[in-house]
């Protein structure tokens, strides 16, 4: 059987990866810092997450949530207590997508409305509603158009006070920093404005955390750099460091009741055993701290470099723009230099997403690098 060609493919087969070394089957080496779009956030092969998934399956891999499952539990508490977000209640699921999807239908479960709005160059997912409100009509097929989005500017207070005089949504969803899209920002005065509007409206704000979540901005997520409080946060990527798990954390306001949703997969076992390792590495080698600093770093070193005409992003989820596309670029830095980097929609863009432990000599080597291709 054939592979369902979708995916435009590196020749590069990796069969084992340390910290942010990646080894192919010829025993070449690379250094990653992309992470796999953003989800390797502890290091590959991190020993506390695979000691914990080991122990965990020789225990209990997988059973439904039809049985009680303390770790859910545990991984409840200790998320509350690294993200300082206390007012939500969790629901895990499976992915990113499907974490935006449970966002937005409880957002339209509560105000009994449809209607979404969500920002140019937005990317929540593949999935129905999530992809309705991802600005890319290319991966839009048309039964997800039957959904209602209305796609405004980032930063233009007046379109978006003009909209949501409508009474007719039921959420804003909103990257605190653009993934896919190319790293552009909501300003701390138009996220504010956009929480004082849902609020004065009863309109749900959902905060889309699932790649900037989980420390990759310097602050647990993305959100809290501009002072707000959404009512729901979708999460995803960094949280399992490549184990399959997502999750909404949703404002005790929200009222729950049995089969709202459901889930097959998530919050299993091993799932909650990989974010709990994820958390547990987070804290002790205090890695959200890190990512501040090692992305004012490379912020400094980027400075360097003329052809870098701007860089954009926090944390470690940045990104290098040039006055050229970068699809070349990037080909050579994996088979010249032997490094892993990332696309975006702005063509001209190179996304830089390595995992939260990265030392400033592993940025001195990827500016070398640079360099040399440039």
């Amino acid at each position: 059987m054939e592979l369902f060609d979708v995916y435009p493919l590196y020749n590069v087969t990796p069969i084992s990866a340390k910290g942010i070394e990646v080894t192919d089957e010829k025993g070449q080496k690379y250094l990653d810092f992309y992470g796999g779009h953003a989800v390797i956030s502890i290091g590959h092969s991190h020993p506390h997450y695979v000691d914990r998934l080991k122990k965990q399956l020789d225990q209990i891999g997988f059973y439904s949530n039809s049985v009680q499952n303390p770790l859910q539990y545990e991984l409840a508490t200790k998320l509350e207590l690294l993200s300082n977000c206390e007012a939500y209640q969790l629901f895990l699921c499976n992915s990113g997508a499907e974490a935006n999807e449970n966002a937005l239908k409880m957002a339209s479960f509560h105000t009994g409305k449809a209607k979404v709005i969500a920002f140019h160059n937005s990317f929540h997912g593949r999935t129905s509603a999530a992809v309705a409100a991802t600005d890319n009509p290319a991966i839009n097929a048309p039964i997800n158009l039957q959904q209602e989005v209305t796609f405004l500017p980032l930063n233009d207070f007046e379109t978006f006070e003009k909209a949501i005089q409508s009474n007719d949504y039921c959420a804003v969803i909103l990257e605190a920093i653009q993934g896919v899209g190319g790293l552009d920002e909501p300003t701390t005065e138009f996220y504010q404005f956009i929480a004082e509007q849902c609020r004065a409206k009863g309109i749900v704000l959902i905060a889309d955390e699932v790649q900037s979540g989980f420390g990759r901005s310097g602050k647990f997520f993305g959100f809290q750099h501009h002072g707000i409080e959404p009512d729901i946060i979708s999460i995803a990527k960094g949280m399992g460091n490549g184990f399959p798990v997502g999750g909404v954390l949703i404002h005790e306001s929200f009222k729950a009741s049995y089969g709202l949703l459901g889930t097959t997969f998530g919050g299993n076992h091993l799932a909650c055993a990989a974010t709990l390792a994820v958390l547990e590495v987070l804290e002790k080698e205090q890695l959200i701290a890190n990512a501040s600093i090692m992305g004012a770093y490379f912020k400094s070193k980027a400075a360097e470099i003329p052809q870098v005409k701007k860089v954009k992003g926090r944390g470690l989820m940045l990104g290098l723009e040039f006055d050229f596309e970068v699809t070349d670029l990037r080909k050579r830095l994996i088979h010249n230099q032997k490094l892993f980097t990332g696309g975006a929609k702005n063509k001209k863009l190179l996304r830089i997403l390595p995992a939260l432990n990265i030392t400033e000599a592993q940025i001195d080597t990827f500016f070398e690098a640079l360099k040399n291709e440039l």
